[in-house]
């Protein structure tokens, strides 16, 4: 199931689009504020944010900008300012669509649809290549130079979370409840020990630690 982050201060609007998208199949979490919504963004993993502009706190392109500082999930941006000013200013900081209020319901869903379909073509048309690795979804296969390797399947899903995302950190609280799930009361070092049985097995250093706040896929060398 996709998952959405629907940032928007308007309660009435924040609940119409949760309730209208969740009988679309998505999951949804809802975040009232800028700061509210950044602090979901770092302890969750999300396929795609639904941002207001006018919000307190941080405004939609303050919280835009800090999102791409780290993270290229698609961005759909909602909102009642139609000028070109705002549209260009938010096209500058990448996100992928621009909605104005009031908009149509079914309008929004093809959008955020097409949205998370251009953004899921890379993965789904063929096996995920970095460096000497290749990442079969389907076949839940993994090889290193061309030689399978032997992985279970929470370190199956650990290398395809990384390398799915190249150049995002992820947090040990985004990898449980992406992996492990939201209702995860274990020890956060379960990652840890994880991860560290994965390099022990691709035997090079395709995974590096951010100190202080994660994991994400090993800058490639030159």
């Amino acid at each position: 199931m996709k998952h959405i982050l629907i940032v928007e201060d308007e309660p009435d609007i924040q609940e119409l689009l949760c309730a209208y998208l969740r009988d679309a199949g998505y999951g949804t979490t809802a975040a009232g504020d800028g700061v509210a919504a950044l602090e979901l963004f770092q302890s969750h993993p999300f396929d795609l944010v639904l941002l207001d502009l006018m919000l307190p706190k941080i405004d939609g392109f303050g919280v835009c900008e800090l999102i791409r500082r780290q993270s290229q999930v698609p961005i759909l941006m909602l909102t009642a300012l139609d000028g070109e000013e705002e549209q260009l200013r938010g096209f500058r900081l990448n996100i992928d669509d621009y909605v104005t209020k009031p908009f149509s319901m079914p309008v929004l869903l093809e959008k955020i649809r097409v949205i998370l379909r251009r953004s899921g073509e890379t993965v789904e048309d063929g096996p995920l290549r970095y460096r000497e690795l290749s990442l079969d979804l389907d076949a839940r296969e993994v090889r290193l130079e061309g030689r399978p390797l032997e992985l279970t399947a929470r370190e199956f899903e650990l290398l395809h979370t990384f390398l799915s995302a190249p150049g995002r950190v992820f947090t040990r609280e985004m990898l449980l409840s992406k992996l492990w799930g939201y209702d995860f009361f274990g020890d956060e070092r379960v990652v840890d020990s994880h991860i560290k049985n994965l390099r022990r097995k691709l035997g090079r250093d395709y995974i590096e630690t951010v100190r202080g706040v994660g994991y994400r896929a090993a800058k490639e060398t030159e």
